[in-house]
């Protein structure tokens, strides 16, 4: 594979970054980069990104597809990053549900569909791969394929067992701490001190490359989620992974994750593969969560999949 050198710290040229309204009139923030005109177009690609994320975080991969020959876009989900916020105190990662997600998706999805050459393709990363699928399972769209790269369809528990964390979360937002953080540091519960970027990536660099970003746009940055988004969360895969949800799921599907995840849990990725009619799983042995931005080594492996994943989209609608 080409080796990129990429400047992941610079908006590249071309790039648009606006604003989105949806039809109930929340603000987004969005981005758009065009296909390149000195070569063929290959497609159009929509990549969103996890809780808590930007999309400057990926530049890096999002280069590669772009200089493929594809159009890309993307938008801040409601309530993060770039977007409006949900509560007075910006820091914490909230939702009441996960429903208006799954509905703006498709709203943003539908109107690029109409507007972009295809092959059409959707990539999702971490819990925006929870809200992708959720998409796929309730709108079965009109897609060429779909690109999920360690999508957190269930979040990991440990070390409570699911059905406790789930009780232990509606307690409380029963007695009225919805809307507080439901802790203080990290991805997930950890101890002071526990190290973030191993559960992210071993990629020290890369790694790095978010610090960056969010001291350049410090209106970016938010913090756990609340305990509101965690009982959310549990409700939304509960209704994922009901019977019959994923068979009907016709769009052709490739999940890129990592066997030793520790902030989404493996063994549901493995069983929506296994029920996903048309669905192809790379799973590695020794990646963190961010599979994209992780070593060289283990990062080109993810990338050559989803090239042969993307040419033969490419391929199926010649």
């Amino acid at each position: 594979m080409k080796k990129y050198q990429v400047n992941r710290r610079a908006y590249p040229d071309g790039m648009i970054l606006d604003r989105w309204s949806t039809r109930d009139g929340w603000d987004n923030r969005r981005w758009a980069w065009p296909a390149p005109d000195d070569r063929p177009v290959r497609g159009s690609m929509v990549f969103q990104t996890g809780r808590g994320d930007i999309f400057e975080k990926y530049l890096e991969s999002l280069a590669e597809w772009h200089d493929a020959g594809w159009n890309l876009t993307g938008f801040d989900w409601r309530g993060q990053s770039g977007s409006g916020r949900f509560l007075t105190d910006p820091t914490v990662g909230h939702t009441e549900s996960f429903d208006p997600w799954v509905a703006e998706l498709d709203e943003f999805v539908t109107q690029w569909r109409d507007e972009m050459p295809g092959p059409h393709v959707l990539v999702a990363h971490s819990m925006g791969g929870h809200i992708a699928m959720r998409y796929l399972v309730d709108h079965c769209p009109d897609l060429d394929g779909a690109i999920f790269s360690a999508p957190m369809l269930k979040v990991v528990s440990k070390p409570m067992p699911e059905r406790l964390a789930r009780f232990v979360a509606r307690q409380f937002v029963r007695f009225g701490f919805g809307d507080q953080h439901a802790w203080q540091e990290n991805e997930r519960p950890s101890l002071p001190g526990s190290s973030r970027q191993k559960l992210l990536t071993h990629d020290f660099d890369r790694y790095s490359d978010e610090a960056w970003w969010l001291g350049q746009k410090p209106e970016l940055k938010i913090g756990p989620p609340s305990w509101k988004w965690l009982v959310s969360a549990y409700a939304s895969s509960a209704a994922m992974f009901a019977p019959g949800t994923f068979e009907a799921v016709a769009t052709p599907v490739l999940i890129v994750a990592a066997v030793q995840d520790k902030l989404v849990k493996a063994r549901a990725i493995y069983e929506a593969a296994e029920r996903l009619p048309k669905a192809e799983l790379y799973m590695h042995d020794h990646a963190a969560h961010e599979v994209l931005r992780e070593r060289d080594d283990m990062r080109a492996a993810f990338m050559a999949r989803i090239a042969e994943f993307l040419e033969a989209r490419v391929a199926h609608a010649r």
